[in-house]
């Protein structure tokens, strides 16, 4: 299979998406480096990528950026050390895992700078990070979310 038939395999579906690909990350992590590298090199592809560089911060995640991530074919979630610091970076975790059980989207876990096993067990930096969100009601659904996930180590390139 050659460089444009992948490119399209990845980006066709029946359904018509807004996005090919919704980009998840801290961004005090790898907004500079691996994230904005990633971005150029699927726009390069001519894979639509959203990235968001121009919402507005919280704890909550917009209407506006649920309706992005259902209408995404795929979601790349970018793990770094402080991923989990971030209340922003889980709700959106929990709508791209509830769109990957309702909607079949594709996730695609990569793990930048960190064990993945830190991911899956909450250690480390992940531990100290949910420690500071235990009294949240939605800690124990974002640890289940982090439980069974696999995907590419940065580390092992």
């Amino acid at each position: 299979m050659d460089k444009q038939q992948r490119t399209s395999s990845i980006v066709s579906s029946s359904k018509r998406y807004e996005y090919d690909v919704f980009l998840s990350f801290r961004g005090e992590d790898t907004r500079k480096n691996f994230t904005s590298y990633l971005d150029k090199a699927l726009n390069k592809e001519k894979i639509k990528t959203f990235i968001d560089d121009r919402l507005e911060k919280g704890d909550e995640i917009s209407t506006t950026l649920i309706k992005t991530i259902e209408n995404s074919r795929i979601s790349i979630i970018i793990f770094s050390k402080n991923y989990t610091s971030s209340k922003w970076c889980l709700n959106e975790l929990s709508k791209i895992m509830e769109c990957k059980r309702v909607q079949e989207q594709i996730v695609m876990p990569v793990f930048y700078d960190i064990d993945p096993s830190h991911v899956r067990n909450q250690t480390e930096s992940y531990k100290g990070a949910f420690e500071k969100h235990k009294e949240d009601s939605r800690c124990d659904q974002w640890k289940n979310d982090l439980t069974n996930i696999a995907g590419w180590d940065s580390r092992n390139r």
